[in-house]
């Protein structure tokens, strides 16, 4: 994340931000002189991967399942790790640039697509509905951005508010990931985790939709008051 200073309050509320090993780890990357947007972009190759796997998982053997949704969670927190860093280097280690704003929405809505989407086809039990399901959270996770910047375009503190936050849409795929090796060992992949995984992900993002557009519609009647 890559905000100007001037806006720091609006930068998304993470306790992982504030870990001594974060700071390590991004001043490490600054000394090297690693671009705050490049590691905005990297954050795209785990998300792939993370999409990948899900696209693979149907048709692989059960262990090879398990490979994959291993490597699909811990691809996961990568692209968060990514996207933490890319704030840390670009504020705390002075490496903002005049396209940080870019750099850190664009891909990121991107990651939500490349992870979300897939995971709807790995629900073999539903067949096209699956995939539909899966399209449908991505398209909610990318509106909930879309509002959080629409606020801040007019003036008001961006909002991060849940319950279905990018951390927490994230956090809900890793532990159906994670719960699913058991759904594998125990019963066969069809994706039955997945598709709780998603449909909560998918309510969440929606409800937290509703908060943010009546946030917003408080502050600007708020506004009009004045």
């Amino acid at each position: 994340m890559q905000p100007d200073p001037s806006t720091r309050a609006a930068r998304r509320p993470l306790k992982t931000r504030g870990r001594a090993w974060a700071h390590g780890l991004a001043a490490w990357l600054a000394a090297r002189r690693v671009q705050p947007n490049a590691i905005s972009l990297s954050s795209l190759v785990p998300a792939a991967a993370a999409g990948l796997c899900f696209l693979l998982l149907p048709d692989a053997a059960p262990l090879l399942q398990v490979a994959l949704l291993i490597v699909a969670a811990g691809s996961i927190q990568l692209r968060l790790l990514a996207n933490m860093l890319d704030g840390l280097v670009a504020v705390e280690g002075g490496g903002r640039t005049l396209t940080g704003d870019l750099f850190n929405e664009v891909p990121d809505r991107i990651a939500d697509v490349l992870i979300l989407a897939p995971a709807g086809y790995a629900i073999v039990w539903l067949g096209s509905a699956g995939i539909t399901l899966g399209w449908l959270v991505a398209l909610l996770a990318v509106l909930t951005a879309y509002v959080r910047v629409f606020g801040g375009s007019l003036g008001f503190v961006q909002s991060f508010a849940g319950p279905m936050a990018k951390q927490h849409r994230m956090a809900t795929l890793t532990v159906a990931c994670l719960l699913s090796v058991v759904e594998v060992l125990v019963a066969g992949f069809q994706g039955r985790i997945l598709f709780l995984g998603l449909l909560v992900i998918g309510l969440g993002a929606a409800l937290t939709l509703l908060r943010r557009l009546q946030l917003i519609t408080r502050q600007l009647q708020d506004r009009g008051r004045r």
